[in-house]
C-alpha cells in the first residue's frame, strides 16, 4: 500500500550529524519507490496497455538498483556547501537524477545494440521478446527500439516533473533549475557526438575526452554536485572547487568504464563487455591504444584497433583487446584514473567541508574509480 511506505523525513529526519550518503541513497530508494507507485496508478489512469508495457518497464529498471552515485554526490555537494536540516529537496533531487540516468540507459542501450542492462534483459530487449511471445505482426526489432524510445522519454518526463516540483519549493529553485537544464543538454549533445564518432570512424584522443566530459564525467558527478550545492545556496568559491572536483572524479569514472566495457567480467557489471570493442566505440582507452601504436610502430595493434566492419566478429575483438594490452594503454589508463581521483579529491578540500564530509567523497570517487585515490605524497 501506498501510504505504508515511509517518508522522506522519516528517512532522513533533520540533519544532525551522522547522515551519511549512503543513508541519503536510502531515502531515494524509499522516495522513488513512492513516486513510482504514484506514476504508474497515474499511467494505469492513462491507458492499462501503456502502464503494463512501457511504464512498468521503466519503474522495474529504476528499482532495479544501480550504484545510485548521482544521488550520493548531489548528497556530498550539499553538504560541502553547508547543507543542513531538511534533506527532502536533496533527496528529491537524487531521485530525479535516477529517472534521468534510466532515461539515459534506455536510449544508450538502443543506440548501442546492447543486450543487457543491471544484470536484466535491456528494455528493447524485453518488448522485442514481448512481440515475438504475443506474436504480433510487424518487426520485433522496430517494435522494440520505438517502445523503448518512448520508455525512456516517459522516464525523462518523470524526472522533469519531480525536479521542477523541487525547484518551485526552494527558496534557490532558479539556480537549480539552471544546472538541471544545462545538464539534460550536455547529456544529448554527449549522445551526439558518440554517435558522430562511430559514423566518421575517429580514433582522436581529444574527441574521445569530450564525448567522455559531455556524456558521462558531467552528469554523474560535476552537475550532481552542482545540483546539491545549489540547494543549499552554494557561494562561487565553492561551486567552483566542486565543479573541479567533479570533472575529474567523472572522467575517472568514465575512464574505468571504458575498462569495464574492455575488460570486465559481465556477471559483475550487469552488461556485456565485448559491446565497445565489437562495434569499435570511441572511447578515451581505444584513442590512446590507436595513438600508441602509430608511436611505436605497432602496425599489428594499429590494424587491429582501426576502422573495420560495423560488427566486428569474436577474432577481431579478441585481436582489439589483446592490442589494448600489448601497446600500453590499459595501463595508461589505470594510471590516468588514479591522478584523476587524486585531484578530485584535492579539488573537493578547497570547499572547506568538514572532515565526515571529505571522507564520505572519497570514498565515492573510490567507488566511481575503481581504485583508492590516494592523496599526493601518501604511502603506497
Amino acid at each position: 500500500m501506498l501510504g505504508l511506505r515511509p517518508t522522506v523525513a522519516e528517512q532522513v529526519g533533520r540533519f544532525d550529524g551522522p547522515l551519511t550518503a549512503r543513508d541519503a541513497a536510502r531515502a531515494v530508494e524509499a522516495e522513488l519507490g513512492r513516486l513510482l507507485d504514484d506514476a504508474l496508478e497515474r499511467a494505469r489512469d492513462t491507458d492499462p496497455v501503456f502502464a503494463r508495457d512501457v511504464a512498468g518497464r521503466v519503474t522495474a529498471l529504476v528499482l532495479r538498483g544501480g550504484k545510485r552515485l548521482r544521488t550520493s554526490f548531489a548528497w556530498c555537494g550539499w553538504r560541502a556547501a553547508g547543507g543542513a536540516g531538511d534533506a527532502t529537496a536533496v533527496v528529491r533531487a537524487g531521485a530525479a537524477l535516477e529517472l534521468v540516468q534510466a532515461c539515459a540507459l534506455i536510449h544508450d542501450d538502443v543506440m548501442d545494440g546492447s543486450p543487457l542492462r543491471r544484470g536484466a534483459p535491456a528494455v528493447h530487449v524485453d518488448l522485442a521478446r514481448m512481440h515475438e511471445a504475443a506474436d504480433m505482426t510487424g518487426s520485433p526489432e522496430t517494435f522494440a527500439a520505438s517502445g523503448a524510445v518512448l520508455a525512456g522519454d516517459l522516464a525523462l518526463a518523470w524526472a522533469d516533473d519531480l525536479m521542477t516540483e523541487t525547484a518551485l519549493g526552494s527558496p534557490h529553485g532558479p539556480r537549480l533549475h539552471r544546472e538541471w537544464q544545462a545538464m539534460r543538454t550536455e547529456m544529448v549533445a554527449g549522445q551526439y557526438r558518440d554517435l558522430h564518432a562511430q559514423a566518421t570512424g575517429s580514433s582522436d584522443v581529444d574527441e574521445a575526452v569530450t564525448v567522455a566530459t559531455l556524456k558521462s564525467a558531467l552528469y554523474t558527478v560535476e552537475r550532481p554536485l552542482a545540483l546539491g550545492a545549489s540547494l543549499a545556496g552554494a557561494d562561487a568559491a565553492v561551486m567552483d572547487a566542486l565543479r573541479a572536483a567533479g570533472r575529474c572524479a567523472g572522467l575517472a569514472f568514465q575512464l574505468r568504464d571504458d575498462l569495464l566495457g574492455a575488460f570486465g567480467d559481465p556477471s559483475a557489471t550487469g552488461k556485456p563487455a565485448d559491446d565497445d570493442l565489437r562495434t569499435r566505440k570511441l572511447t578515451c582507452l581505444l584513442a590512446v591504444g590507436c595513438r600508441l601504436a602509430e608511436v611505436s610502430g605497432d602496425q599489428t595493434a594499429a590494424d587491429a584497433l582501426a576502422p573495420g566492419s560495423p560488427s566486428a566478429d569474436d577474432d577481431t575483438v579478441h585481436r582489439r583487446r589483446a592490442a589494448l594490452e600489448r601497446t600500453g594503454a590499459r595501463a595508461v589508463v589505470e594510471s590516468k584514473i588514479t591522478e584523476l581521483a587524486r585531484a578530485s579529491l584535492r579539488h573537493f578540500d578547497r570547499t572547506g567541508a568538514q572532515p565526515p564530509v571529505r571522507r564520505e567523497f572519497a570514498a565515492l570517487v573510490e567507488q566511481a574509480a575503481g581504485t583508492p585515490p590516494r592523496r599526493t605524497g601518501e604511502a603506497a
